[in-house]
Formats: structure tokens, C-alpha cells, sequence
């Protein structure tokens, strides 16, 4: 699977995003994350092999999550489904 990085001065944490490239609420996150200098990769799961994106669904359940995008997962630990600027500024503590 291939993500695509987005450099940030903020750069403490691994944030990776699992969206929708059609996704309001996707492209929402990835400019929250932007605009604050946070560092973060992303996978558009619609444009993946389908092979991959089953991958990811495992993944996302695995962690106890919902197959619901944007997915942002913070140092393997922290998932947060849905747009939720609150909750991501808590985890990466800003």
C-alpha cells in the first residue's frame, strides 16, 4: 500500500490518514492537519487495489475502530474515526 507523506514542522507523532479522495470530511482532516504543521501520511482507500483495502479495513477493525473515514491513527495507538478536530488537537497535543 502506498501513502503519501505531507511534511510538517510538527513531526513527534506518526499520524496516518485512511480517507476518501471524494471526502468532504477527508479533505477537512488532511487540512486541519496541514494548517496546524503536523506531518502526516494519508491513503486514499477508494483509489487502493482492492487487495489493499481490505487490508485496511482489517487494520482499522483490528484497533477496534469503525469503517468510517477519515481514519486517523496517532503512533499506532490513538484511532479517531470521523472529523474531530478536538480530540485530534488532545492526541497531538496541541
Amino acid at each position: 500500500m502506498k501513502t503519501t507523506k505531507v511534511a510538517g514542522k510538527i513531526n513527534e507523532h506518526n499520524v496516518l490518514v485512511y480517507a476518501l479522495s471524494t471526502c468532504v470530511w477527508c479533505k477537512q482532516t488532511k487540512r486541519f492537519l496541514k494548517d496546524k504543521g503536523v506531518e502526516y501520511e494519508y491513503v486514499d482507500v477508494d483509489l487502493c487495489s482492492e487487495e489493499d483495502s481490505e487490508k485496511i479495513h482489517k487494520q482499522i477493525l483490528s484497533k477496534g475502530g469503525r469503517l468510517v473515514f477519515p481514519t486517523v491513527i496517532i503512533d499506532e495507538k490513538v484511532l479517531i474515526n470521523g472529523y474531530h478536530e478536538d480530540q485530534m488537537q488532545r492526541a497531538l497535543g496541541l
